[in-house]
This record gives structure tokens, sequence and C-alpha cells, in this order.
């Protein structure tokens, strides 16, 4: 790995998360270089880089209608085309469309089939257009067989807002959601989440405070919102995460049937970077997915570091052993739709 450069292009808030400036001395420890790129300045002078790791989250999200952003993308996707022997972690594409829960939804909904003898499973969704009005939207809760209480989150799956979420108990509390957005049936799981945070070849499970049960089924109660991050971090305290009841301590989490979830969705987002938000069920014991999320923080990963730097060792061992391949434009891969409201 001597000499090898490696590019970091990241949000100021998510170079201290992850404390790049850390990871930048574990890595020329080992003979390996860190820059941090700058998308404001041209990026040919910063490189040559053998692997750019990005999170470009902001600026895909911003380059929808914000044209300094639009260039900036568009300069960066310019660089990396016309730089076929740097490795991209994660490709723009497959990060692109997990920004889109409408899509990343969609992926989870098949995991029943892929995996069904693993008894892993997503649940029941809905997707709510923009164009979506209230009637439609409770006639298809009731068709799609969504159960209250629902859980609602924002269609983009970036930024601050992508936080904030509610929960709906009943047809009449609909009117308090705001679309574009999913609605998925909640899944009362003894308030704990498993994280499941991926760095190539490697997971790792970390255990964190969650929603607490719900009686199932409608009712009076009213909506209540919250940000998931209050609720979800490692020393969050909240009153929704407080049992009211005593109930039986879950199974733990099956290692095999994770390793089963990390390998299927490797192969459907064609990533090696993201995390994976689990529960369990406490009436079925079924490992169900929640949420998928990009390029995660790591938080309670002691050895992100090491398996960071093995990851782009792995992938640039395989890239230098591989036989030169001729160029092809880019195949673009149609995904079908999921239930919506607006069809």
């Amino acid at each position: 790995m001597s000499g090898r450069r490696v590019g970091f292009c990241l949000s100021d808030k998510k170079r201290r998360r992850i404390n790049l400036n850390a990871f930048r001395d574990f890595c020329g420890d080992h003979g390996v270089e860190v820059v941090e790129i700058d998308l404001t300045q041209p990026l040919i002078p910063q490189g040559p880089f053998n692997v750019i790791v990005h999170k470009l989250s902001d600026v895909i999200v911003e380059a929808e209608h914000d044209s300094r952003s639009q260039q900036l993308l568009a300069n960066f996707q310019s660089y990396v085309s016309t730089h076929p022997g740097t490795v991209l972690l994660d490709p723009l594409p497959a990060m692109t469309k997990l920004l889109d829960r409408f899509v990343s939804y969609r992926i989870m909904s098949q995991l029943h089939n892929s995996l069904r003898d693993w008894h892993i499973c997503s649940p029941p969704y809905l997707e709510v257009p923009s164009a979506a009005d209230l009637s439609t939207i409770k006639q298809t809760v009731m068709a799609q067989g969504l159960s209250f209480p629902l859980i609602c989150k924002t269609r983009v799956a970036h930024g601050s807002p992508s936080h904030d979420m509610s929960l709906i108990f009943s047809a009449g509390s609909l009117a308090d959601i705001h679309s574009p957005c999913v609605l998925q049936s909640f899944v009362n799981h003894g308030a704990v989440l498993h994280k499941v945070f991926v760095v190539g070849d490697k997971h790792f499970c970390v255990e964190r405070p969650s929603l607490k049960n719900f009686t199932p089924g409608p009712c009076d109660r009213k909506t209540i919102f919250f940000n998931s991050h209050q609720v979800s971090k490692p020393e969050s305290s909240s009153d929704l995460t407080a049992l009211d009841e005593q109930m039986p301590c879950l199974p733990p989490l099956s290692s095999q049937a994770v390793a089963a979830l990390v390998r299927e969705l490797k192969v459907q987002l064609g990533m090696a970077l993201f995390g994976v938000d689990v529960i369990i069920n406490i009436h079925t014991h079924t490992l169900t997915v929640i949420d998928i999320n990009i390029f995660p923080g790591y938080e309670g990963v002691p050895q992100f570091f090491s398996s960071l730097l093995s990851h782009i060792k792995t992938v640039l061992d395989e890239q230098n052993s591989a036989p030169p391949r001729a160029t092809s434009s880019p195949q673009t891969t149609h995904t079908a739709g999921g239930p919506s409201a607006g069809t």
C-alpha cells in the first residue's frame, strides 16, 4: 500500500463524525496518504488518487435545484469518467438511488423472497407522492393492508429533515403527514434497534435504543412527531424509548441471518459502505429490516479504521489483478415500482 493516495470527498460534518484527521494519521502509519478533496477547486491538481471515498449526498440533493451544486457534481463526474483507474467508494449511481426511500424500500420489500429461508422481511409500506390526496391515501392504506400505527418518513433519505418522523395512529390522523413520504407499518420490537454497519467484507452490529411498543390497531391517540436521532443515538434518553410494560427478553440477533442479509444487500445495492437498521418482531421473532443508510457514522465500531483501510487495500488488489477490459457505456437499470397512493 506504500505510496497510495486516497482522496476523501466529505462534508465538514462527516469529516468530524468519522474523525478523518485520526484516520489520516492511521493511514500514514501504513504508508497511505489521505487527501481531503475540495470540490470547489479543480480536481486534477489535487490528484492523482488511487481511491476516492465520498459521501456527496448534500451535493446530489442540492443539485436538483441549485446550479452551483449541479456544476460541482458535474465536475466530479467528469473527473471520475476521465480517470477510470481511480476506484470510487461507492459508485455514484448506487449512492444516488439510496437517497430516495421509494427506491430503497422497494429493495427492502423484496428481501422476504430472496431471504425467505432466514425469516427476514420488511414491514408493509406505501409510497405517498406529492400529488396524492388524503382520501386516496386512506383508501390505499386499507387496500394495501397496512396496519396502525404507521411510521411516516420523508422520501429524501438525507439531511436533518430526513430524521423528522411521525407515528400515525388512525386514518383521521393521516392528514398530519407531509408528502412526498413513505408510510410503514410500525412493528413492536421491544425498544431495541440493531444498527448493522457494513465495511466491505466485514460487518458489525451495534445495539441502540428505539421506539417503545404501542398497542396494535387504530386509536384516538394524537400523532407523535419525533426526531430519530434523538431517539436512537447511543446516549439517547426519551419517553418514547421507555417501555410501558414488562416483556420477556427478545432472542439474540442471529449472526448467520445478519450475514445472509448483508451478502444480499451488497449484491442488490452494489455498495460496500452502508448501514442497515434491523429490529426483531416481539411476536414472531422475525428479523425485520426498516431502513438502509448511506455511508453511516460507524459510531460504536472501534474497528472502523482498520476495516476501511483493509477494504481499500482489497479493492486495489482486485483492480491490479483484473485483466484489462474494454470500456462501454453504462446501462440503465429500471426498477419496478412499489405500492403507491398515487396509482
